[in-house]
């Protein structure tokens, strides 16, 4: 148990009333959660005010309030702190609160729209390959060591993560890598993090119903960088025209990765098959087990991270030989019939025109390649008629179907996706609402050789609709699908 004064050092205090040397048992900024002795955290959300609920906290047992104005009629015998942010300040309380733990481990984020999960992973499984212990917080898993934990965000809430990384320094782990999304960083929940290492992916459409402005989005994930530490390293990539923005006001070291230009790290693709790639990094040719050009950035920028990190470069080239995909990232399933099928997570504009002109690139010409796609409801709707042409202009046949519909009809979300198609692609696009039988009417279509794409989900294994998730997994319908066809 720690006083309120140790748990507020680094917090910028614009006001205090009460007792600061009070001990506190709990932090929280949920009010459901408060008990006996709690610290509660009054943030300002997209959907709610934690202000309105400081009287049910005080009720359940708060017996101090961080807040940005002290409520009318506030009790005498609770502590009330007032700052300029409640959501930074929750940062901070968050990390003294455990012991800061992100001090204790050597912290590396990726943040870019594309290749974080992917990124994170393989950097994960190359530190335990190396023999480190290890942490991993991505979209897919949340790893403490070998201990597996439940995913819920991107990035978790500042007292998840700081309570993740807690675990991680008590189970003797070296070694975290962290997705940082840029939801996470204008939202504060990673303040009070030390970073050792920030590597930018790239930065495409998306997040537009979030950021308003593509601007405003490239501030988000540049504010990342701005923040490092001097002792950190900034890794850039230098093949996306945003690479040096990112870092151009970061105190960290700027380092550099590229297939196209000079660079502090560079990758030349040599080969390019289903069964895998050939690179060659820093001079030297590797086989790997992944296909296209933008899984070439990210085993780059784990090659990059992992010198970065003070490893030897012959061992990470042969852990790298030997790492295969993340689950649900160009993940591929083959028929008894000689029908390919690859379920990626694509969403974004620019990951489906990755992923389908990696499959173009490796295909004969002579196979039919057909694409099955929706666009989340709920979510940035400008990006809809984009998904849909680049969809139809890289495919043989489109399906346009259902995502994850959340509020949404799924019926006028496609209708926006088509406002995408011209009249010369119309012809090659069929619209099935259910996303089961969009994945079974592409199966049957395809015929020996030909391939199909199903986008959008990857690992995801529910569909969410009208605020419920119902089990569905890509991956289990095609294969579904594919044992139905061979056993007909």
């Amino acid at each position: 148990m720690k006083t309120l004064k140790d748990i507020l050092k680094p917090v910028v205090i614009k006001q205090l009333t009460g007792d600061d040397s009070i001990s506190v048992s709990d932090i929280c900024f949920d009010s459901r959660k408060v008990t006996l002795g709690s610290l509660f955290i009054a943030t300002r959300g997209t959907q709610t005010d934690g202000h309105n609920f400081i009287s049910m906290a005080i009720e359940k047992g708060a017996v101090a309030v961080v807040c940005e104005e002290i409520p009318v009629n506030a009790p005498a015998n609770i502590t009330f702190v007032v700052v300029a942010d409640a959501s930074e300040a929750l940062g901070y309380i968050a990390s003294a609160f455990y012991d800061n733990p992100s001090s204790k481990l050597k912290l590396v984020g990726i943040t870019g729209t594309n290749g974080k999960t992917t990124t994170v992973t393989l950097l994960y499984h190359m530190f335990k390959e190396l023999g480190f212990k290890a942490g991993l917080i991505s979209t897919v898993k949340y790893y403490v060591n070998d201990r597996e934990v439940a995913s819920t965000h991107t990035t978790p809430d500042a007292i998840q993560l700081n309570r993740l990384m807690a675990e991680m320094v008590y189970e003797g782990c070296e070694y975290c890598f962290i997705e940082v999304s840029s939801h996470s960083i204008v939202q504060h929940r990673i303040a009070g993090l030390k970073f050792a290492g920030a590597i930018f992916s790239n930065i495409t459409h998306d997040h537009l119903d979030f950021h308003k402005t593509f601007d405003e989005y490239i501030k988000a994930k540049q504010k990342f960088f701005n923040d490092l530490p001097k002792d950190a390293f900034a890794l850039t990539n230098l093949d996306d025209r945003n690479g040096m923005i990112m870092v151009q006001n970061t105190k960290a070291s700027v380092k550099t990765y590229s297939l196209r230009s000079m660079a502090d790290f560079r990758c030349k693709i040599i080969d390019n098959q289903f069964e895998g790639m050939q690179l060659q990094i820093d001079g030297t040719d590797v086989w790997t087990h992944f296909i296209g050009e933008f899984n070439a950035h990210n085993l780059l920028a784990v090659y990059a991270s992992a010198v970065l990190l003070d490893q030897e470069k012959i061992e990470i080239l042969k852990i790298i030989s030997s790492l295969t995909s993340v689950s649900g990232r160009f993940e591929t399933i083959r028929s008894n019939s000689g029908v390919t099928a690859i379920v990626d997570y694509a969403h974004t504009p620019d990951a489906l025109e990755n992923v389908l002109k990696t499959i173009n690139q490796i295909r004969t010409g002579q196979e039919q390649l057909i694409t099955v796609v929706g666009c989340g409801g709920d979510r940035d709707r400008t990006k809809r008629p984009e998904m849909a042409k680049i969809a139809a202009d890289n495919s043989s046949k489109v399906i346009l179907t259902s995502d994850n519909p959340r509020s949404e009809e799924p019926t006028e979300i496609i209708a926006e996706m088509m406002t995408g198609i011209d009249a010369t692609n119309q012809r090659k696009v069929l619209n099935i609402t259910d996303r089961r039988e969009a994945i079974r009417t592409a199966c049957m279509l395809a015929q020996k050789g030909d391939i199909i794409l199903v986008a959008g989900k990857g690992h995801e294994d529910y569909q969410e609709v009208k605020g419920v998730k119902h089990h569905f997994d890509d991956r289990e319908i095609v294969r579904e699908q594919f044992q139905m066809l061979s056993n007909n």
